[in-house]
């Protein structure tokens, strides 16, 4: 399954031809999205943490749960992450297992996550709640699912990329919202802005407690900065991951944008290392890329991460204090 890139007038709130044009079917869409979160979800047993955005695409959600998880089990908690699974294959309620799962069978985000602790991929959040619950899990993160009305959150988390923001402001398909944001803030506990923020939204959701936090590209290899590169991926914004690149001063022969979640296929491979060959350079991808390389080719790639950096440690902490002491 492959998530087509967005259209250009998404992200534009001077373009309006094609906004007017579907406006009709986007207030049906947000209609439907309304009338479905009314639904009362299953309330688990222990607290749930939901870190979802209003948009399609990458906002840096995966990045902010891999945080919070690790500063959870700091604290001596058992947390598990409940995720879809976007393109996996796998029955609803499977739990990731890193000997034998691939991208194919769980999707890419689920298998980044598992290296820090239990992931159950589906759908039906109660489902995959009511199973980590059973497994030990003493608190659940959500990796998106906002907009999914089968399990009740303790707290929510509204993560959004200071550059993009809510791009045209439109709902599906006349813009890149899933709902609207009026409806989205109303069951939002804070606002995290990732990055500088470009288009004002602490200031449209003003109502909001705002945390800040900034994407931190990890230290590349010393050797990837000693030769030419050509850099690959596959993300919500590819261009976050090229520039960052430069930043660090690796040297870029060539970039190629996939669209995000895409599924490699082996032309595509072919391409990618006649082109490292034919320039002598180094291919450099992200983290959840190579979850979508076979392992045969992913030896001969880089990998780049990128880490989360609170620009005031003190608010992630109260947001986690909140997050635990909020009653179930």
């Amino acid at each position: 399954m492959v998530r087509l890139s967005p259209p250009a007038f998404w992200a534009n709130p001077q373009a309006r031809l094609w906004s007017t044009l579907l406006a009709p079917i986007a207030w049906g869409v947000a209609i439907a999205a309304r009338r479905r979160l009314r639904r009362s979800g299953w309330r688990a047993s222990v607290p749930v943490l939901c870190c979802g955005n209003v948009t399609v695409g990458g906002a840096g959600k995966t990045t902010v749960v891999i945080d919070l998880v690790q500063r959870l089990i700091a604290r001596g908690h058992h947390p598990h992450v409940l995720t879809r699974g976007y393109g996996g294959r796998e029955r609803e309620g499977t739990r990731v297992d890193l000997a034998s799962h691939t991208a194919r069978h769980v999707g890419d985000e689920p298998l980044l996550l598992a290296g820090y602790c239990p992931v159950w991929v589906g759908g039906d959040r109660a489902l995959t709640a009511r199973l980590a619950i059973e497994a030990g899990a003493d608190c659940l993160i959500m990796d998106d699912g906002l907009q999914n009305p089968s399990l009740q959150k303790t707290f929510s988390l509204l993560v959004v990329d200071g550059a993009v923001g809510f791009g045209n402001g439109h709902v599906l398909p006349a813009g890149p919202l899933r709902e609207r944001v009026a409806d989205a803030q109303a069951r939002t506990d804070a606002l995290l802005v990732i990055g500088a923020d470009q288009t004002g939204v602490s200031r449209q959701m003003n109502a909001l407690p705002v945390l800040r936090a900034d994407l931190e590209q990890v230290g590349p290899p010393h050797h990837i900065t000693e030769r030419p590169c050509v850099a690959f991926a596959g993300i919500g914004r590819p261009d976050k991951f090229f520039n960052g690149l430069r930043a660090a001063g690796v040297v870029l022969a060539q970039t190629l944008s996939f669209p995000d979640h895409y599924g490699y296929k082996p032309r595509d491979i072919k391409r990618l290392q006649a082109l490292a060959d034919g320039l002598d350079a180094q291919l450099v991808t992200t983290p959840k890329d190579a979850m979508r390389l076979p392992h045969s080719f992913r030896r001969n790639v880089v990998e780049v991460d990128v880490r989360l950096v609170w620009q005031e440690p003190d608010m992630r902490e109260r947001l986690l204090d909140m997050f635990l002491a909020k009653p179930v």
